[in-house]
Parts: structure tokens; C-alpha cells; sequence
């Protein structure tokens, strides 16, 4: 008997097995992003209190994880494009659990490092890449919307997690919270992520979607579908090489629209309640209101699906790229509670566009073949803009002695990451005809068959 048991074929009326998936994912996301990086935020002070690390040494080892999960995008993408997400996720849930455990009871600063460097590790299996790529594989017509129920729900998960770490380290003690917070993870991701991941809709005798199986279309006649815009019923995605799409114009221009919304949201994210204070606000109220930017994330994602199904995803893309500039203009210039609620507003809505931009686009232009190898590049070179851009503001900030120049320089970062996403989509629909289809039995340029 295989095992995990096999899941049925399909039968009329029972539901596609890629929203099982969906689901689990969803749950596993919420569970690993809250325990893994909301949560570091609560324990800084009892860690301070009881350890007498200064905060800089205590937020290093959370830095230190975000660069080795970029570093290990690369191989995480190559490990998925080739043998799947269920084995990897599996084991990296089990890592996760034991390395929380191991941080509950860390005395030396630099086992803490230790530590932190192999969540950083557990990252990268566990988090949005892998899960990017399942659903890459099993959602062909369906995949932006299977991306956005993945993603909202996801969105929530520093709503439950960071007052529930919070409550559990007043009753508990910082020790003690990380223990239970180590089991609910192991709990709620390991048998899960073993249980219900599957590589491939076909190792069930399914097809993407869900569809009725159809044959694959000629090799020498492949049907090429507009990146980024809506995908016909059943119509096949092409599939291009990991080298191929590293020279293609559009990924770059892809990765510098994403790239420069990295920057902007990030330089945002860390200094926003610095600007308020700069302009007079009271801490409480630029506490507040910052805090409310995350809000924006789950609102901006359901509009952007929602959008999605009437305009090409990178038109919405630019468009909400372009609204976080012009919000920025509205802070700067109307400098009053009502312009920053306004600013928020309009801000908030990209500030969790990024990942959902970046992984349906991803699978739109290039297909699903190697889409984890081509979006682990894509996701090294983004953890480089968020490592950049709270050090450069901060430069900035203390050469010119005022956030001013910050904002401009987030305005414009804004506004050319619009125009660098249209570039983007106009190179791919120029691109469409020259798809290319992997043909059966051969071998793309990344080895896989």
C-alpha cells in the first residue's frame, strides 16, 4: 500500500483534490509565518530582560535567518522543481519545531545565532516558496485564485499569532511560551505537510484544475497563453528552462519592478513610525496607524484577485504600484491625522502584493516545469532589497537630517517599479510566440524530464 494513502480519482461531484491542498497549505502558512517571524517580536524585551542582550544583538540573529533563507532559495527551487514540496516541507516542519524547542532554552548569544541561521534554513522549506510552487504545479486556469485563498488566509497569521504569543509569554514566562508555541507548529505542520502534499495532479490520475484529461497539444504546434492575463479552460501553459527565462528581458524587468515594491514597502514597514514622530504625531497615534498598514495586506490581495479576473495581473500589478506612490505624495504633502489615514489606506493595499505578484506571475510567464529554481533566483535577489532598504533609509535619513529625501526616494521607487511592470508585460506578450514547450521525452536546460 503507498504511502500516504493515495487519493482517489476524481469522482463527479467530489471536490478537486488541489483545494485539499490548498487548505493544508493554508493552515501550515499561517501556522510556520507566526510562529517563525511574527512571534520573534514579542520576545525581544522578556530576552533583553532576562539575557541582557541589547536589541541589535537580538534582531541580528532574525537578519541572519532572512539572508540564509535567501541564499537557500536557489537550492530549495532546484530540490523542488525535481522531487516536489511534501518530503522537503515535511522534514522542515520537524526541523522548525526542534529549533523553536532549542530556542527556548538558549543561554550563549552565539548558539542563539546557531540557531537562528538553521530557522533560516527551515524558512526557505517551509514558507511561501515551496507552497508557491505546489500550486504552480496543481492550478493551471484557477491558479491566481488558488494563490489568493493561500495568501489571505496567510495574512492573518500576525493577527493570531503575535497577541497569542504575547498572552502566552505574560501566563507562561518567554521559556514556556516558546515550548508551546513549538508544539502547536510540530502539531499543526508536520502531519499535515506528510499526510495531503502530493507532487503532481497527475501522479492521481488528474489533471490541473481538475479538468477532464485531455491529450497534450502537438510538439511542433505549441498554443502559447498571454502572460499574465487570463487563462483560457484547459489551455496548456508552456514551460521555459530555467536559462531561458534568466535571459529573458521580461524577468528582469519582472525582478526590478519587485525589487524597487521591495524597497518601498520595507523602507515603509520599518520607518513609518519615525516619520510620524519627525512630523509631530504622538507615539501612540504613529503607532497605531502604522500598525494598521498590515490590515491593507489582506484588502489589497481580494482586490487584486478580484481585478485579476477582468485585467492581465501585471496591468493590476503597476496600477497598485503606482497608487503606493501617489499615497506617499499624500503623506508627504497633507500633513494632517486625515492624510495619514489616507495614506494608509492606499499604501496598505500593496504592501502584500509582492509575494502574490511574484509567485502567479512567475507561473504565468514561465510555466510550471522549473518555476521553483526561476522563483528562488527571483526570491534571493528580493531578500537583497529587504536587507538594503531599511539601511539605506536610515542613511539617508541621518545625512540629509530629515525623512524627507527618504520619501521621495519611496515615491519614486513606487512609481518606477509601475513602469518596470508594464515593460515587463509588454516584453512577455511579445514574448508569447517564441514559448517554449517542452516536448515529450526531452530534456530542458535545468535536466528535468
Amino acid at each position: 500500500m503507498p504511502w500516504p494513502p493515495a487519493w482517489p480519482r476524481r469522482r463527479p461531484g467530489r471536490p478537486f483534490y488541489g483545494w485539499v491542498i490548498v487548505g493544508v497549505l493554508a493552515l501550515t502558512e499561517t501556522v510556520s509565518f507566526g510562529v517563525l517571524a511574527y512571534a520573534f517580536a514579542v520576545f525581544l524585551v522578556p530576552m533583553q530582560q532576562e539575557l541582557g542582550w541589547s536589541p541589535t544583538a537580538i534582531t541580528g540573529a532574525y537578519a541572519l535567518a532572512v539572508v540564509v533563507s535567501g541564499l537557500a532559495a536557489i537550492p530549495v527551487g532546484w530540490w523542488l522543481d525535481r522531487h516536489g514540496a511534501r518530503a522537503l516541507m515535511t522534514l522542515g516542519s520537524l526541523a522548525a519545531t526542534a529549533l523553536v524547542l532549542a530556542w527556548s532554552q538558549v543561554e550563549d548569544l552565539t548558539a542563539f545565532y546557531a540557531i537562528w541561521a538553521g530557522i533560516g534554513l527551515v524558512m526557505a522549506a517551509v514558507l511561501y516558496e515551496p507552497a508557491f510552487a505546489v500550486i504552480a504545479t496543481w492550478f493551471t486556469r484557477a491558479r491566481h485564485q488558488a494563490l489568493a485563498v493561500l495568501t489571505v488566509v496567510a495574512g492573518f497569521a500576525s493577527v493570531v499569532f503575535t497577541p497569542l504569543a504575547g498572552w502566552l509569554v505574560e501566563v507562561q514566562g518567554w521559556r514556556g511560551a516558546l515550548v508551546t508555541l513549538a508544539a502547536i507548529l510540530g502539531t499543526l505542520t508536520i502531519a499535515p505537510n506528510a499526510l495531503a502534499l502530493r507532487r503532481r495532479p497527475e501522479d492521481l490520475g488528474l489533471s490541473p484544475d481538475g479538468a477532464a484529461p485531455h491529450p497534450p497539444p502537438p510538439a511542433t504546434a505549441a498554443t502559447p497563453v498571454a502572460a499574465g492575463g487570463p487563462i483560457p479552460d484547459h489551455a496548456p501553459t508552456a514551460s521555459v528552462p530555467v536559462r531561458a527565462a534568466l535571459r529573458d528581458p521580461g524577468f528582469w524587468w519582472l525582478t526590478a519592478a519587485l525589487f524597487l515594491a521591495t524597497l518601498a514597502v520595507t523602507a515603509i514597514s520599518v520607518h513609518l513610525v519615525a516619520y510620524l514622530r519627525e512630523r509631530g504625531y504622538s507615539a501612540g497615534f504613529a503607532a497605531t496607524w502604522a500598525g494598521l498598514l498590515g490590515a491593507g495586506v489582506v484588502l489589497g490581495r481580494v482586490a487584486v484577485t478580484a481585478a485579476g479576473r477582468r485585467l492581465p495581473l501585471p496591468l493590476v500589478t503597476a496600477a497598485m504600484f503606482a497608487l503606493q506612490a501617489l499615497a506617499v505624495l499624500v503623506l508627504v504633502g497633507w500633513n494632517r491625522p486625515a492624510g495619514v489615514a489616507a495614506f494608509v489606506v492606499l499604501f496598505g493595499l500593496g504592501v502584500g502584493l509582492v509575494s502574490l505578484a511574484r509567485a502567479a506571475l512567475v507561473a504565468d510567464f514561465y510555466g510550471p516545469a522549473s518555476y521553483a529554481t526561476i522563483s528562488g533566483v527571483l526570491a534571493l535577489l528580493l531578500t537583497a532589497a529587504r536587507a538594503l532598504a531599511p539601511v539605506s533609509a536610515s542613511t539617508l535619513r541621518t545625512t540629509l537630517d530629515s525623512y524627507a529625501p527618504v520619501m521621495g526616494t519611496v515615491a519614486a521607487a513606487s512609481a518606477l517599479a509601475a513602469a518596470m511592470m508594464l515593460l515587463a508585460h509588454r516584453t512577455q506578450q511579445r514574448a508569447t510566440t517564441g514559448a517554449v514547450t517542452i516536448e515529450p521525452g526531452s530534456t530542458d536546460q535545468a535536466g528535468r524530464m
